[in-house]
Parts: structure tokens; C-alpha cells; sequence
């Protein structure tokens, strides 16, 4: 028997299935502390979540509640689906189930978690990394204690207030620094164990297993969130602890394994560093499970040069998801930065490595972002002519960008609406009235600042996206405030020439086809687990008209 239990809770009700990583770290950090951890995962019970919540309750009496909240909706324009209904039920049924504290976390969760902790309604929260900072609440409970000071959590005053709790600042005498990251340890991964995340089970039912080496990202790249969410610098994890991790998933038979890093190859050494211990145990240990692994990573064009590109073949990579977003220079320049704004790449660096790629017959995805600020017919055509070019396994073409918060994109056009208009472009399927964001500034709170990126001013749903309003869209369509970008999209299926369709990915209309790339419920998808393919989806895509005829 350990000090405590703590229950952890998966509420992800998406199918295919995503491994909630969050919970074996988290589960490694408590258990290392010497309290008892059991996982309640939800995403294996969709159809039933409420009785096995009531089930598990009935005999149990947890010290705390952790639960994750991976994605507040599926960042997709062409369907804008939004999680926190189902996820706010789910914490309901848990109050009613237990008197024990909830504290929640999760990347969805960290980019608007003063305004979701107002909107779910419980004590406590964790923005980023939270490994070490449960285990403080925790002990703090045993104890009898108030968490209140616990750093890095953040604490519901109640009517809309929600307080941060700063960070330990500057090392004082013998006082370390806290860290909410335990990097020199690897994290504990189990397959079949009741009550614990089942990895295997996850890789059987999703296609996939993932791995982290390293957490945060220094770069501002303008619509993205994960800087914010989880850190501004890279966090580099040791490299024997990554790599053990690696091992003992591929022993258990997770044997596809996917990075979720924000990308592999940012902080390239490091990414050198853990390519080389797995092919020192895959070269030196004819007994090592890593010999049957195949990883598949997501990169930027750069910094990608060919020795790592060499190590990645010699480890036992099966693709790349290449993120270059566009071709043209004035789109990408205050769009793909560093932290101190300068670009990193441009569109001859993305042909150069694709190119090496060739070399070595590695499977690669183009990821490209339409829609962004300044997007047009001319720029759109341009980059759907010059990624088809490049002739890579699959190009994936999204149009639309959802913003958040404290996105680079999002904090400009809350500065651009200053509370007073609306800026063109700004869309939700749900919106009734033009959306007008505040800055910072002229909100009362954060409650109040991140509200307006997921919620109307009456508490409906109404996430907020962007689509450049000099796409040819009609007046009436850029005048709604929910007008939809139909005539972009029947343009940009029109653009790429139908003997490329099986190697395209495409938005449709509908927002849930077999040619759809968005993943939640994904009728592609579905056939592809049901079918017992493994790997990164995309890596399957050129034959999914054959596998979705196939009986």
C-alpha cells in the first residue's frame, strides 16, 4: 500500500484511440513518491462512461483526481467540433461520484486553463508540464494542507477568479529551483495492467505508440500554442531514459512509435544524440526489441542536414511529416520565426531535403497551411503547384487556422479588434454575431481574455478560426460572421489535377469523408485499425480507395 491513491482519468472519448502519454508521466512522477496511481481510461468506454465512473467510485476513495484534456476541439475549420461539452459531463459525474479535489491538465487544457477551470468548475490546474507539481499537491493533501502555495498551480477563487501560483524564481543558498519536469528519469509504460494506461492495447487500437525526448520549443511560429503551453525553451529529457523508454514499448510490442515533440529535429544535437543510442543497441544487442522498431517523426525543413537524416534511416525510421506550411517567402516571414522573430527556413531548403529523402526511399508527408494572413488565389495556387512538384508519398493541404489565446495569431487579432470590430476573416460555424476580441488590456481577467477564444458572449461554443478574407470568396460569405469558405475549397480540389487525388490530402466540405484528413472519427481511419494496419495514417493514405472497397 502506498501513502495515497490517486486516481487519474482519461476522458477522451475520440476514436481512433491516442495513448494519453500525460498519464504515464504523471503516473511515473506519483508512484516514485510512493503513492498509490490507478487510471480510469474513458476512451475504451465511450458509449458507457458515466456507469463505469459510477462503478469505479462506488468502493473508492482517492486522495486527488487528475484528469487530461488533450484537445478542446478538433482545430479543423471544415469541422469544428468542440470537446469541453463532453469533458465538462464527464468532471460532473466525477463531483457527484467522489468528494476528492480535481486538478486538471493537458495541452488543450494549458492553452486557455484559467478560462476552462472557470468553465469546469474545479479547484485546481496545471498550465504545461505538471509531473512534479501534482506530486506537491498531493503530499500537500496527505498532510492536511492547503496546496495553495504549491508553484505552478493555479487556483479557482471562485466567481470568475482563477490565481496562478508563480514559479520558485532564482536559487536561494541550498533552495533549488523547481522544475516541473522530471527529464533524467524514464517514464514508466505499461501493456495489460488494470488500471494503468495499456499501451499495447492503445497500439492495437490506434496504430500507434509515442515517445517524447524533449518538451517545450523556442520558436513563435504564429498560430501555434505549444510554446506557450508547455515552455519556451527546449527541455531536453536524458538520452538513455528516452531510449529505455523507446525499448521497453517496442518489448511489449508497441513497435510503430510517433515523436511528440513540437518537432524531432528542433535542438539537433539532442535529436542526433538519442538517434545514436538506439542504434548502438540495435547494432550491438542482436537481442534488442529496438531492432524491430519503425519511428516516425514530425520536422521542419530545417535545421535537417544529411547525417541526421542517415541516423534516422539507421535507427529504424519508417516517414517524416514535413511541416513547411507555404512556399511563398512574404507569407511564411512573420509567420515561421524563431523567438527573436527571424525566419529559419524558406522553400529551397524543403526541396533540398526532400530530395535527400529520395536517396533513401523514405516515405515523406508535406504539411501546408492555406488560409494563413495575406492568403489568395495566387499564393494558394502557387503553393499547392510547387508542393505537388515536389513529389513526396502524400501532400496535405488544410485551409483555415484556429486561434488561440496566446498564439502569436491570436494575441494579434485580439489587438487588431481592440474590443471595438470585428477584423475580416474571423469565422466559427456557431458564430450569430460578428466576433470581436479584446486584448489583454481591456479584460477584466484571463477568465475573461480566454473565454472569447472558445465561448460567445452567452457561454455558447463558438471556437474561433481564421480564413483570409482575399480568398475568392463572396461578399455575403465574408460578411457572416459563420460564412464558410465553399467556393476556396471547390477551388483548391479544382487546382490539383485528379490523377494526384490518391496521394492528396484535401479540406471537403462536409468535414468527415474517406477523403477527409481530419482525425477525430475518421471513417479512413477506422478501416485502417479495423484492418490491422499500423504506423502513421497518412503513410496508408495513397491506398485508401482499395482499402476502404476492400471487405
Amino acid at each position: 500500500m502506498g501513502k495515497a491513491l490517486v486516481t487519474l482519468v482519461n476522458p477522451n472519448l475520440v476514436h481512433p484511440p491516442i495513448t494519453p502519454y500525460a498519464l504515464d508521466i504523471l503516473t511515473t512522477s506519483l508512484e516514485a513518491d510512493g503513492f498509490d496511481v490507478e487510471v480510469v481510461d474513458l476512451t475504451f468506454n465511450r458509449d458507457d462512461w458515466s456507469t463505469v465512473l459510477r462503478d469505479y467510485f462506488a468502493d473508492r476513495s482517492p486522495l486527488l483526481v487528475g484528469i487530461t484534456i488533450r484537445n478542446t476541439d478538433t482545430i479543423y475549420a471544415q469541422q469544428q467540433r468542440v470537446f469541453l461539452g463532453d469533458h465538462r459531463a464527464i468532471i460532473e459525474e466525477i463531483k457527484a461520484s467522489t468528494s476528492a479535489p480535481i486538478i486538471a491538465g493537458g495541452v488543450g487544457f494549458s492553452s486557455m486553463p484559467f478560462a476552462l477551470m472557470d468553465y469546469f468548475q474545479i479547484p485546481y490546474g496545471v498550465k504545461g508540464p505538471g509531473e512534479n507539481t501534482i506530486v506537491l499537491v498531493a503530499n500537500a493533501l496527505l498532510r492536511g494542507a492547503s496546496p495553495d502555495a504549491v508553484p505552478g498551480l493555479l487556483v479557482n477563487r471562485g466567481v470568475g477568479s482563477v490565481d496562478g501560483i508563480a514559479m520558485v524564481g532564482r536559487p536561494h543558498r541550498r533552495r533549488a529551483v523547481f522544475s516541473p519536469l522530471n527529464t533524467g528519469t524514464s517514464y514508466v509504460r505499461r501493456s495489460g495492467d488494470e488500471y494503468k494506461v495499456d499501451n499495447l492495447r492503445y497500439y492495437r487500437s490506434g496504430g500507434l505508440g509515442n515517445i517524447l525526448t524533449k518538451n517545450g520549443c523556442a520558436y513563435s511560429c504564429a498560430h501555434c500554442v505549444e510554446p506557450d503551453a508547455k515552455g519556451t525553451h527546449f527541455t531536453r529529457r536524458a538520452v538513455e531514459a528516452v531510449v529505455d523508454e523507446m525499448e521497453a514499448l517496442c518489448e511489449q510490442g508497441v513497435l510503430d512509435l510517433h515523436t511528440t515533440d513540437s518537432e524531432f529535429n528542433l535542438a539537433i544535437a539532442h535529436s542526433k544524440a538519442v538517434l545514436r543510442e538506439v542504434i548502438r543497441r540495435r547494432e550491438t544487442d542482436p537481442g534488442s526489441a529496438l531492432r524491430r522498431l519503425r519511428l516516425w517523426i514530425y520536422a521542419q525543413p530545417t535545421p535537417f542536414d544529411e547525417e541526421l537524416l542517415e541516423l534516422l534511416v539507421r535507427a529504424g525510421c519508417a516517414g517524416i511529416n514535413l511541416a513547411p506550411d507555404h512556399v511563398r517567402e512574404d507569407l511564411l516571414d512573420d509567420w515561421k520565426v524563431t523567438g527573436r522573430g527571424r525566419r529559419y527556413y524558406d522553400f529551397d531548403d524543403v526541396r533540398r531535403l526532400v530530395e535527400l529523402t529520395k536517396m533513401y526511399e523514405l516515405p515523406v508527408m508535406v504539411e501546408v497551411l492555406l488560409g494563413m494572413p495575406g492568403e489568395t488565389l495566387e499564393t494558394m495556387t502557387e503553393a499547392v503547384e510547387q508542393t505537388l512538384a515536389l513529389n513526396v508519398t502524400v501532400a496535405g493541404y488544410s485551409l483555415g487556422i484556429r486561434t488561440f489565446p496566446y498564439s502569436p495569431l491570436g494575441i494579434q487579432l485580439a489587438q487588431q479588434c481592440n474590443g471595438e470590430r470585428t477584423v475580416p476573416g474571423l469565422q466559427s460555424d456557431t458564430a450569430t454575431d460578428p466576433i470581436v476580441l479584446k486584448p489583454r488590456s481591456l479584460c477584466e481577467s484571463l477568465v475573461e481574455y480566454e473565454r472569447q477564444f472558445a465561448f460567445d458572449r452567452e457561454g455558447r461554443f463558438r471556437p474561433v478560426y481564421y480564413l483570409s478574407p482575399a480568398l475568392p470568396e463572396s461578399p455575403t460569405t465574408l460578411a457572416a460572421p459563420n460564412g464558410r469558405w465553399v467556393n476556396t475549397v471547390k477551388l483548391l480540389w479544382d487546382l490539383v489535377p485528379e490523377s494526384e487525388h490518391y496521394r492528396v490530402m484535401l479540406p471537403t466540405l462536409p468535414g468527415i469523408t474517406e477523403d477527409d484528413n481530419n482525425y477525430a472519427d475518421n471513417p479512413f481511419l477506422l478501416r485502417l485499425i479495423e484492418r490491422g494496419y499500423t504506423g502513421a495514417f497518412w503513410s496508408h493514405w495513397p491506398q485508401r480507395k482499395q482499402i476502404m472497397r476492400a471487405g
